[in-house]
């Protein structure tokens, strides 16, 4: 099939190994799935076992208009399908998959300077680099530079470079997005004390915890029959 074709409005074959992968789920979403249907990672692995990354491939395509949601976007998704939504750019016709803007690599100094602004912690997580995590593996943080998708107020989106570990990078991070309108929004709603509150962490980088909050904290790790004993002892003091 020629590039000719694509040119002329028809859809090439999703099969035709002359194009790369990031195209040819594309093709397979638009020929084979259809807009507004769901599909599983195991139909999206079976149709391209050739292929190593599919599933990263796949979220590429949202950097060229393409709006594929999962269970975090959509709760009604089971963990392991996906929803085609939107059809994006015709990734497929020569010039229109262009790496945006947004992908294009760091230099040193650009790398340096976000770390040191974000103090060399993961802003998913707050590891440090080196650190061990929580879960009790052996492997320590390493830290990254990512880029983050931030909506604005005016309803734009901005990508900017946020730290982030290797862990929250391969666990979706590249698909993590804020809204800073919302945000803001709920900034404003705020009280005067906590506000004053917000601001103190603000300066600090962290956050600090209040005995009820730590206590709390502790609480909600407890098998229900310990939560039980507490709530009793509660009840107990409030008599």
């Amino acid at each position: 099939m020629e590039f000719t074709e694509a040119l002329m409005g028809e859809i090439p074959s999703y099969q035709d190994k002359k194009f790369g992968s990031m195209v040819r789920a594309a093709l397979w979403l638009v020929s084979v799935v259809g807009e507004g249907n769901i599909f599983t990672k195991a139909q999206l692995r079976e149709t391209f076992p050739d292929v190593a990354q599919i599933d990263r491939r796949l979220r590429d395509l949202r950097d060229h208009g393409w709006r594929i949601d999962t269970n975090r976007d959509d709760p009604s998704l089971l963990q392991q399908e996906q929803r085609f939504v939107t059809r994006g750019a015709d990734v497929w016709i020569p010039g229109a998959s262009k790496a945006p803007k947004h992908k294009s690599s760091l230099t040193a100094a650009q790398r340096a300077k976000v770390l040191q602004d974000d103090n060399h912690l993961c802003r998913s997580c707050g590891i440090g680099a080196g650190e061990a995590y929580e879960d009790g593996g052996i492997e320590l943080a390493k830290l990254n530079v990512s880029r983050r998708k931030v909506l604005q107020s005016d309803g734009t989106a901005d990508y900017q470079l946020v730290t982030e570990c290797k862990k929250c990078g391969t666990g979706g991070g590249a698909d993590r997005e804020v809204d800073l309108g919302a945000l803001l929004g709920r900034v404003e709603n705020l009280s005067s004390v906590e506000r004053r509150l917000f601001a103190k962490w603000i300066d600090a980088d962290q956050r600090s915890f209040s005995p009820i909050e730590e206590i709390w904290g502790i609480y909600r790790t407890l098998p229900q029959d310990s939560r039980a004993t507490v709530a009793q002892a509660i009840g107990d003091l409030a008599d």
